[in-house]
């Protein structure tokens, strides 16, 4: 099954200094058709205005990852984590028995962002953050693992799901095949760019929500940035 899910087809609200975009229910926005795609719960697509952001709030038991298209985040929490993650770079924050933060754009120029919930695969724990840059070049052709709670994904940030968020770059006409495993499913949005996954053509910031295959191919029909994750 591969499924198209345009990005016009989105839910989503524009508070002024944020215009937020939801590919699953999420806040007022509701469908019972996308509530969650296995244990992927949230992929939002967040435009900031300069100088505004979420002030402090807290979570508990999910991992957020948030994968910066343009422009920086910078995050700060209780537990005295601080950092400033900048366009193509990625930080995870694995919420465990509770954590409050604070995510704001803190520059002169609008920043985009993917805010990425996987449900962890146990509830609890001390809550943590990391960021990590993952250079675009590094990407070139193929996928590469970002975050990660699978064994032996050592190179990339730690979650605490069975689940992996991926990023390639691909030049237009490249290819790139990923074996996920026919009891697996897969989330795909190109951040950039335009691509096609068996007879589906995604446009950028469209959703491709793919089960029940051993394998498919992304082929880039123009110079295109893609995030996946892949879940059970």
């Amino acid at each position: 099954m591969i499924e198209l899910r345009p990005y016009e087809s989105l839910g989503g609200e524009n508070h002024g200094w944020l215009d937020a975009k939801h590919h699953f229910s999420f806040a007022n926005y509701r469908d019972p058709n996308r509530t969650n795609w296995g244990a992927l719960r949230v992929w939002n697509d967040d435009t900031i205005a300069p100088n505004t952001g979420f002030p402090p709030h807290p979570h508990r038991d999910m991992e957020i990852i948030t994968y910066v298209r343009e422009g920086a985040i910078t995050h700060e929490d209780n537990l005295g984590n601080r950092g400033r993650t900048e366009a193509g770079d990625v930080q995870v924050m694995s919420a465990g028995s509770g954590v409050t933060h604070s995510e704001y754009n803190r520059e002169g120029v609008t920043t985009k962002i993917f805010q990425i919930w996987i449900i962890p695969s146990e509830s609890g724990g001390q809550p943590s953050w990391g960021a990590k840059p993952f250079p675009k070049g590094d990407r070139s052709g193929r996928f590469v693992t970002l975050a990660s709670g699978v064994t032996g994904d050592t190179d990339a940030l730690p979650i605490r799901t069975d689940a992996r968020v991926l990023g390639a770059t691909l030049k237009a006409g490249e290819t790139a095949e990923y074996a996920i495993g026919a009891e697996r499913r897969a989330y795909v949005v190109p951040a950039a760019g335009s691509v096609r996954i068996g007879e589906v053509t995604a446009q950028a910031r469209d959703g491709v929500a793919i089960a029940g295959l051993e394998a498919f191919t992304v082929t880039a029909l123009e110079d295109s940035e893609i995030v996946m994750v892949d879940a059970v």
